[in-house]
């Protein structure tokens, strides 16, 4: 599998950034996981968006999943119909457009589901945000890629991502500026899910260009040597 990291920003882009989109090849598969603003123009240059397997949403907050109003264009031009697996939510105006857009072939998931797209295998696990969401666990070529989407601490999420070679977590707070009743982990949290779930790999996702991407690594690496911070662009081999 490989992994394009197109947009690593949250809950708002960096300059010239991108909020939460990567893409992942998997066997002969494409899927996207996420497309905040500003991806879709990224994973263009990377991929035609139209050629997508499925499009993989963690939750429907505007940075991931803002980019499937301009897909949509795309994908009515092309005459596709996209696969999209992401959580019910009532309270969300994006994903009522997404109900009725014919190029779209929504389904709802929850944890525990499980999805079978060709040779990849995906399952559905928990998350702890405002809105509804999922975290995915998505397994081919003999290697596990875990994707937290957004989410604080949670039981279950240890067992839910046990063993992953790559975990790309949530890890937006440094400890200083973390609290139970926030809507994220901090990277030492990240840091802890990652060593407790005895993953490979770590990478820092959902960066919030207020918070020094530095300081964030530094306190994760004390817990998890083998972590890293996400930069866009990066492709990354598992």
């Amino acid at each position: 599998m490989r992994l394009h990291l197109l947009g690593i920003n949250g809950p708002f882009p960096a300059a010239e950034g991108a909020t939460s989109g990567y893409l992942l090849e998997a066997g002969s598969l494409r899927l996207q996981l996420d497309l905040g603003s500003g991806v879709l123009s990224r994973l263009t240059g990377v991929f035609p968006p139209e050629e997508l397997d499925a499009l993989l949403l963690s939750h429907w907050h505007f940075d991931h999943a803002c980019d499937l109003l301009p897909l949509i264009y795309r994908l009515e031009a092309a005459g596709r119909v996209l696969p999209v697996y992401a959580p019910a939510d009532d309270s969300s105006a994006l994903r009522r457009i997404a109900a009725g857009a014919a190029c779209l072939d929504l389904h709802s998931v929850s944890a525990g589901d499980e999805i079978a797209l060709g040779e990849v295998r995906i399952a559905v696990g928990p998350a702890r945000h405002p809105v509804p969401g999922v975290g995915f666990r998505i397994a081919a070529e003999g290697r596990i890629l875990g994707y937290t989407g957004d989410t604080n601490t949670l039981p279950g999420l240890r067992e839910f991502y046990r063993g992953c070679d790559l975990l790309l977590a949530d890890g937006l707070f440094p400890a200083d500026a973390w609290g139970e009743g926030k809507p994220h982990l901090s990277a030492a949290l990240a840091a802890e899910l990652a060593r407790d779930a005895g993953a490979r790999r770590l990478v820092i996702t959902h960066l919030n260009p207020n918070f020094s991407p530095a300081l964030l690594l530094r306190e994760a690496r004390e817990i998890f040597p083998e972590a890293s911070v996400a930069r866009a662009g990066d492709r990354i081999s598992l």
